[in-house]
């Protein structure tokens, strides 16, 4: 059976950058469904994606081009490109602490300053942030450039609404990605304790929300910042405390 609901982004053009894999091909799939003219970008060689290095402005322009000779406009940007770099505070360097700022902070800000002027009122641009922008989170590079990725919305946000451009973050928690399954077995299992919901989340569970912010049922909401990470950043570290405290069953 067809399925009655009218798409809600039909003859959009949106870029979803990192788009290869995991959180990124979820996104760009689920923004298809629903209408959408989806240029999907990635640095690696994939199927599907035009390559773009985020870090490199050059990319950016070239890209810009395009889309203005091809589409003239563009309705949405989804910044999802981003790497980690698990070092802590005494181990990690300045070398690593640039690169990973480039792709994380650097690429959302070229991706705007060149797609932004191709962008009529009504567009809107998602930042995919972190749940380490709203915590201690131990890996120093990474941590910064998603807290720094929300000073930037924040002033992309102000910048933009003049002209009816709408700029959003969302904040996934432990998503299941390649990224995450990289990290060590302890690392999935004390996020998974420290979750009040009790579990990782699915790409599934965030596309939703990227479909929602690029709609037009989003139309009045800007400079949001939304976590999708079943409760991880809302006990503030707490959670442990509490669940000592807690009773037994049947206590």
């Amino acid at each position: 059976m067809n399925d009655p609901r009218p798409q809600r982004l039909l003859g959009k053009v949106v870029v979803v950058t990192g788009a290869a894999r995991g959180q990124g091909a979820a996104e760009a799939e689920a923004l298809a469904r629903e209408g959408a003219h989806v240029i999907a970008t990635d640095v690696t060689e994939s199927p599907g994606c035009r390559r773009l290095d985020v870090s490199n402005e050059k990319d950016w322009a070239e890209l810009a081009a395009e889309l203005r000779e091809a589409h003239g406009q563009v309705h949405g940007l989804v910044n999802n490109a981003g790497i980690t770099w698990r070092a802590r505070l005494g181990d990690v360097r300045p070398e690593d602490m640039a690169r990973v700022h480039a792709v994380n902070v650097t690429g959302p800000l070229l991706g705007i300053q060149h797609l932004a002027p191709l962008m009529p009122t009504g567009a809107s641009i998602v930042n995919v942030g972190s749940s380490a922008a709203l915590t201690a989170h131990c890996p120093v590079a990474y941590t910064t450039s998603k807290w720094a990725l929300r000073g930037l919305s924040k002033a992309a946000s102000l910048e933009l609404g003049p002209r009816g451009i709408r700029v959003n973050t969302i904040h996934p928690g432990f998503i299941e990605t390649e990224m995450t399954a990289s990290a060590v077995p302890a690392f999935r299992e004390a996020n998974v304790r420290e979750t009040p919901l009790g579990r990782t989340g699915t790409v599934d569970e965030v596309a939703p929300l990227v479909v929602f912010l690029l709609s037009d049922e989003s139309s009045f909401i800007s400079s949001a910042e939304i976590p999708v990470d079943g409760g991880l950043t809302a006990h503030g570290g707490v959670k442990s405390v509490s669940d000592a405290l807690r009773p037994e069953p049947g206590g």
